[in-house]
């Protein structure tokens, strides 16, 4: 049974140290901005413009070695952002369009294509 746990001490303590920093980058923004101090402009530019850039920058990613010469020539990733589009537009749910375009992806993929 000790050396299980010990066998397992050093994976602990992993993820307690990453737990731990990852909860301190989580609060440091309502501490460094608590008391009523109003965020700088620069601060205020980037929690508007970045959260639309890192998801451009993902679906790029995403999308970088889809074949379009070979079949299925992109047809499951079209459909599926599409409906993700549609969704997301009707809906207003990132949960919702991203979670059945996924979906619907990976059904296409799976059986059809």
């Amino acid at each position: 049974m000790s050396e299980t746990i010990l066998r397992g001490g050093p994976l602990a303590l992993a993820i307690a140290v990453i737990c731990i920093i990852t909860l301190c980058t989580r609060a440091f923004p309502f501490a460094f901005f608590s008391g009523g101090r109003k965020p700088s402009a620069l601060v205020l530019y980037l929690g508007r413009v970045l959260p639309p850039a890192i998801v451009a920058l993902l679906v790029v990613y995403s999308l970088k070695d889809v074949a379009l010469l070979s079949p299925p020539y992109a047809v499951p990733e079209v459909v599926a952002c599409l409906l993700v589009l549609a969704l997301q537009q009707w809906k207003g749910n990132a949960m919702i369009s991203i979670g059945l375009g996924t979906l619907a992806y990976m059904a296409m993929i799976q059986w059809v294509f």
